[in-house]
Parts: structure tokens; C-alpha cells; sequence
């Protein structure tokens, strides 16, 4: 028995010298210094923990057979790899009805354990006391890789989701210097011997060249592609917000008056000057008189059917422009894309807004908000740098691109606030060099490109005029390096006026911009317009804003 029991307290301290030894072992590895690529999944497996959320469906989702929201091969992956179960309190038909029931579900205080939400209404629940201040969770929980992922702008976005030093939300992020561009037919300039655009008064002559010669032979040509809601930055093609731009002009945001102070960009004297040179445009027929009750893909089919030959829009644009640049394996337009012009001897600024308008926040009933943190690190890691494995995230159970867009079903989405896809992919696509290729989306579009270069693939036309040595993207590090942008200096929650009277002022400005714009009215209209604007709450909201913008500078 004597013997038995030393064999006992000999294996008791071997088994007491493991364990001490594991324990030592552990903290020195917690004592390393970063971890290049940090595995989000680490201690993590132990417990699952779950999660509600409220999502809306998409015209573009396709589940699997057998798939559907409440489950699916995202779902399943998060729940294996990160330990957190997802499950949706409803489904909204489309984003139209999700913001509708959203409302309804905050106004009844039932939501989930997370959601999206606008800028308005994260002010609204933090005031109510609804949602958790994450500030103490998000510091904890949130890897080195998602600090540094949501802090490429220096903080901005960050701080947009702050009140009183607590962050109230995570910013779903993106990248805001996505600049516009003038997009046209650069067969057509060939056609009548024109040079490419470098002041306003070049694009102004083209637009009426390609009006009065029509070069496109239909018999019923315009200058420039305008829609209906041209003033709305969300407008990112057939709109006429960067028109504004080339006249020094802003759609909608606070610029600084030079006096310590800011002003609201929709009532400056500039406006003006771009409204005339509107109202002279469609006097001359170069403007389509229907743009009025035309949306973007009715206006788009005149670009299409070779009525027009200039556009206004974002870098994607040429996605658009491929439905009448590509016919039957056969590329039969030819584009140019050029950096807005200016119409003095100073370069054009392209306004830019702060890459955020919506949030994540999690209610304060939630049980484990540390379950959507780890949402977030996982989602990171599966865009900074996925494996094969990881590929589940965006294209489903298959792990192949099959249209389905299964990505659609990661219910929290950040993005980069920062690429640098101008200097890497017109590089790499003119020298077909991959290995300069640094993140997923630059290899997703070099390979997309490439198809269109090597001929496999003709309909990827867009994507090289997106990201070829002449494309889109390459003019991206000149606007940068030379500060050819003007960012909204006001990134505060909406104040109480402009809660309460900015859509009644936009409402207005547009009634008055359209009338100057079509020649209804004088151009002095612009001018009464400005005063009813101050008189309606925008020397109140102006106000506001200036108080705000003094606290926070």
C-alpha cells in the first residue's frame, strides 16, 4: 500500500508540474509581441453563445437548395469557426420594408440582440437608453486586426459613432474618397476630330458637338445623360452632383465659410453659376427634356442606343455602360473615363463624404454582445485574408462564385476605408504581373480584367475601364495626392432642426433647382430661394451646426 501511494503522489506532482508548466506556457505566449495575421477563433469554440438580428432579403440573394435565412452555410460557418449562433427576431421583403419595420420595432422597443441603424436613429437610442455603450466590450473582444481595420481614417468614422466619449455603435464602414468621373465616348471624339476634355468650356463644346453632328446617327442626340433625382448623391450615375464640382459647386454639405465657421454648400453663390450653365445647356437641347420622370436605367438606354455620349458617375459606371458597349461578343462603343473638369484655372474638388452612414449597435438586453464582436473580427479576417475554407462567407457552401451572392447573409459588414487599387491594379493589369496584387479585391478584379485582355471574356470590358492603365481607378493617386476633394466638415448625428427641417429644405432646393434648370424661371430664383431656405431653418440649423462644430474641432 506504502508503495502504491508513493507511485500516487509521484504521478500527483508530475500531473501539478504539467499544469504549472501549461499555465507558464500560456502566459508567455499571451506575452508575444502582434500577431501578423490574428486567428479570431481562438477561445472562442468553448461555449456557443447566440445572437439575434433583423435582416432584409435581396433581390440578388439566391439560397442553395434547402438554404434559406434561418439556415444557411454562412450561419453554420460562424457558428462552427467563431462559436456565435445567429438567429433573425424577422425578415424584411426588401430595404424599403426593413426600414419601415425597423422604425416600428424601436418605437415598440422590441429589437434584436444587434441591427443596423441610420445616423438619426443611433442618436435616438442612445438618448433612450436603449443600446450598450461598447466602448469597454469592443476593447476586450475586438482584435488587433479589427482595431486597425476600423481606424485606417485616422478615427473619423469612429468618432462619428461616439457621444460623450462612449462609442455607441460600429461604423459600417466604407471607403469614402470615391470620387466621380466624366465617362465618353472617345470614338465619337475621333469621329469629329475633338481632343479630350480638359476645361469645362472642351466638355460644353463636345456635349454640343455630339448634339448637333450626331455622331451616333439616331437622329434624336443630346449632349449629357441627366435623371430624374440628378441632385441626390446617391446618384451614382446620370447624376449632377460632380457637374456641381467642375463650378466649385456642392451638393449638400458643410464647407468651411473662411471665417472659422460653416456654411451649408446648397445656398452658396456658386450653385448659381452651375445653374445657369444647366439652364443653358437644356435651352440648346443638350439636356433631354424628359430627364424629369426618366430613373437612371431609362435615361441609361439613351447611352446605350447611342443617343448620348457623356455621362456623369462613380468608377463602377462602365458596369452600366457594358449593357450598350458590348453586342454579341463584340465591343461596338468605345469609352474614355477623364477627371472632372474645372471652369476656372483652379482644379475641381470632388466632394466626398465620410464612408459611413449606418451603424451596428447592440441592444443593452443583449446577453452576449461579446458573441457580435467576434461577428465582426470573423468578417474581417474572412475579407483581409481568407483561406479556401473561408470562402463559405461569400459564396456559400460550394466555395465557388456562382452568382448566388451569398454574402449578402453576413449580418455585420464593414469595409476598407482605404484601398490603394489606383496604384496596384492598372500597374499589374498592364504588366499582367499578379504578384504586386495585395488584397481579395484587387486579385477578384485583376482576374476580371484579365479575361477581357487574353479575350476569354469580352463582357468584362466594364472591368478594365474600371481598372486598366487608363481606367477609372488610375486617376485616383493624383486626386489624392494633390487634395482635389472637399470632405463634409460636419460629421456630428443630425441636429434637432436638421432633424426636423432638412427634408423640407432639400424638397425646396430641388423645386427651385429643377425650375432654374429647365428654364422654367430666372436664374435669379436661386437667389429667393436662398432667403426662404434661412427663413425655413437654415440659419437655425446652421447654428447648430456651428455650435457643434466649435465643441468639436
Amino acid at each position: 500500500m506504502k508503495k502504491k501511494s508513493r507511485i500516487l503522489l509521484i504521478v500527483a506532482l508530475i500531473l501539478c508540474l504539467t499544469i504549472t508548466a501549461c499555465g507558464k506556457a500560456t502566459k508567455e505566449v499571451e506575452k508575444q509581441p502582434e500577431v501578423k495575421q490574428p486567428d479570431t477563433t481562438v477561445e472562442q469554440k468553448d461555449e456557443v453563445v447566440e445572437v439575434s438580428t433583423v435582416s432584409a432579403s435581396d433581390q440578388y440573394l439566391k439560397f442553395d437548395s434547402g438554404e434559406s435565412f434561418d439556415k444557411n452555410a454562412v450561419y453554420d460557418a460562424y457558428e462552427k469557426d467563431v462559436g456565435v449562433k445567429i438567429t433573425n427576431k424577422w425578415i424584411a421583403a426588401d430595404d424599403n420594408q426593413f426600414k419601415e419595420k425597423l422604425k416600428m420595432s424601436i418605437a415598440s422597443n422590441d429589437i434584436p440582440d444587434f441591427m443596423r441603424v441610420n445616423a438619426t436613429q443611433l442618436k435616438e437610442l442612445t438618448e433612450a437608453d436603449m443600446i450598450m455603450d461598447l466602448t469597454e466590450v469592443y476593447d476586450k473582444n475586438a482584435t488587433d486586426e479589427t482595431k486597425k481595420f476600423l481606424m485606417m481614417d485616422g478615427g473619423m468614422q469612429m468618432k462619428t459613432a461616439t457621444f460623450d466619449n462612449k462609442l455607441m455603435g460600429i461604423p459600417s464602414s466604407y471607403n469614402p474618397y470615391q470620387y466621380q468621373y466624366i465617362f465618353l465616348r472617345t470614338d465619337w471624339l475621333k469621329k469629329l476630330n475633338l481632343p479630350e476634355p480638359k476645361t469645362m468650356q472642351d466638355l460644353l463644346t463636345i456635349a454640343e458637338a455630339f448634339k448637333t453632328k450626331d455622331p451616333g446617327g439616331t437622329g434624336k442626340p443630346y449632349g449629357i445623360a441627366v435623371s430624374k433625382d440628378p441632385f441626390n448623391g446617391n446618384t451614382g450615375v446620370t447624376g449632377l452632383r460632380a457637374f456641381l464640382n467642375s463650378y466649385h459647386a456642392y451638393e449638400n454639405m458643410w464647407i468651411e465659410d473662411g471665417n472659422g465657421g460653416l456654411v451649408n454648400s446648397d445656398i452658396q453663390p456658386q450653385v448659381k453659376d452651375a445653374l445657369k450653365a444647366l439652364q443653358d445647356m437644356f435651352k440648346k437641347g443638350l439636356i433631354d427634356p424628359e430627364f424629369a420622370v426618366k430613373d437612371t436605367e431609362k435615361e441609361a438606354e439613351l447611352l446605350y442606343n447611342n443617343n448620348i455620349g457623356i455621362v456623369y458617375g462613380q468608377s463602377w459606371v462602365p458596369a452600366q455602360l457594358v449593357k450598350g458597349a458590348v453586342k454579341d461578343g463584340k465591343v461596338v462603343q468605345e469609352w474614355g473615363v477623364f477627371p472632372i473638369p474645372s471652369v476656372d484655372s483652379s482644379p475641381a474638388q470632388s466632394q466626398i463624404g465620410l464612408g459611413v452612414d449606418e451603424y451596428y449597435v447592440i441592444s443593452k438586453q443583449a446577453k452576449h454582445p461579446e458573441g457580435v464582436i467576434r461577428l465582426l473580427n470573423q468578417y474581417i479576417v474572412t475579407q483581409a485574408h481568407p483561406t479556401e475554407e473561408q470562402k463559405v462567407y461569400e459564396y456559400g457552401k460550394d466555395k465557388v462564385e456562382k452568382g448566388a451572392n451569398y454574402w449578402l447573409l453576413n449580418p455585420l459588414r464593414v469595409g476598407r476605408q482605404i484601398d490603394n487599387n489606383g496604384e496596384i491594379l492598372p500597374k499589374a493589369i498592364e504588366t499582367k504581373d499578379a504578384s504586386i496584387l495585395e488584397t481579395k479585391d484587387q486579385k477578384t478584379r485583376y482576374e476580371r480584367a484579365m479575361k477581357y485582355v487574353d479575350g476569354s471574356d469580352i463582357n468584362m470590358w466594364w472591368e478594365y475601364l474600371i481598372s486598366g492603365p487608363k481606367g477609372a481607378v488610375s486617376n485616383v493617386p493624383a486626386i489624392q495626392q494633390n487634395k482635389q476633394y472637399l470632405q463634409n466638415k460636419f460629421y456630428g448625428a443630425p441636429t434637432p432642426t436638421m432633424a426636423d427641417r432638412q427634408e423640407i429644405l432639400i424638397k425646396k432646393r430641388d423645386e427651385v433647382y429643377f425650375k432654374i434648370m429647365m428654364n422654367q424661371v430666372s436664374v435669379d430664383e436661386f437667389d429667393k430661394f436662398v432667403a426662404e431656405w434661412k427663413k425655413l431653418g437654415g440659419d437655425e440649423m446652421t447654428k447648430e451646426v456651428n455650435e457643434w462644430y466649435a465643441a468639436n474641432k
